[in-house]
């Protein structure tokens, strides 16, 4: 089965953003993808967070979320959108960063809030404080696909390994992790998570990635690492997007999972232990 990772440049404007996307998800499905991912970020990177009470939406009237929708359904594929920014009604006004996976049919199947916010000091330069702006998420998530089942995730989550082995442990075969993930840090940990996650668990990972500088009207500039990468469940790397935006195809062989698992079957192997005592 082919499916297509979705390399995006997105900037902070939605209106902007979305005939872009939109562009790649139709070039995905040209070339035969059935299943297409976009990245975390979707619709809108931006650290201003008075520019995303301007331009960011509710989910009930978000116009990249209804557009995707509707071109799912309207190219019968499955499509991940990795993430958006939204609006919500929490009364410090923050926002939720969630991903959606949307049927054939253009029908949401599964929602993701975000668990693990990144509250990081990268640099002396380049800090980030993903919990101000947004609301962590607190429930995993699987869904059934005609690809297998999918655990979903986003970005910072991937150093979080005991979240993708509660995901593999729950049926998942395919564990997604769409991201914006920073330059320093995708550099020096991107691929080597990405690889682990895949291993230990036997799961195909697919890992839309926002890349480049991003333009930004107000705030600072961002810039991400690209490499939208899907891995084996044996740790082959299958696809690499490089630093380019645009669409990456390969292939799915749910068989692999089955094999990977019987090979080193350590989800089976998996004991309670006692301590280390605090």
């Amino acid at each position: 089965m082919r499916a297509a990772l979705i390399q995006l440049n997105s900037g902070d404007d939605p209106e902007v953003n979305l005939p872009i996307t939109q562009g790649f998800v139709a070039d995905a499905a040209k070339a035969g993808a059935g299943f297409v991912l976009t990245p975390e970020a979707t619709n809108c990177v931006s650290t201003s967070r008075t520019w995303q009470n301007q331009v960011l939406h509710h989910e009930a009237e978000d116009p990249t979320l209804a557009a995707l929708c509707a071109q799912a359904r309207e190219l019968k594929i499955w499509l991940l959108i990795g993430s958006l920014a939204l609006k919500t009604d929490d009364q410090d006004g923050r926002f939720a960063n969630r991903s959606f996976l949307i049927g054939p049919d253009g029908e949401i199947i599964a929602r993701y809030d975000k668990i693990h916010m990144f509250d990081v000091n990268v640099s002396a330069t380049e800090t980030y404080r993903e919990s101000q702006g947004f609301r962590p998420g607190n429930s995993a998530v699987v869904a059934d696909t005609a690809y297998g089942r999918l655990g979903l995730s986003i970005c910072y989550d991937l150093r979080f390994p005991h979240l993708y082995q509660a995901l593999a442990q729950a049926g998942a075969q395919i564990l997604t992790v769409p991201a914006a993930f920073s330059a320093v840090t995708g550099g020096a940990h991107w691929m080597p998570l990405l690889r682990a996650r895949a291993i230990e668990n036997g799961c195909y990972v697919l890992a839309p990635a926002q890349t480049g500088t991003h333009q930004a009207r107000r705030g600072k500039q961002r810039r991400t690492f690209g490499h939208s990468v899907a891995i084996s469940p044996w740790g082959e790397i299958l696809s690499d997007g490089e630093t380019r935006p645009g669409v990456n195809v390969f292939e799915i062989d749910s068989d692999e999972v089955a094999t990977a698992r019987r090979r080193v079957p350590s989800l089976s192997h998996i004991r309670p232990f006692d301590g280390p005592d605090a």
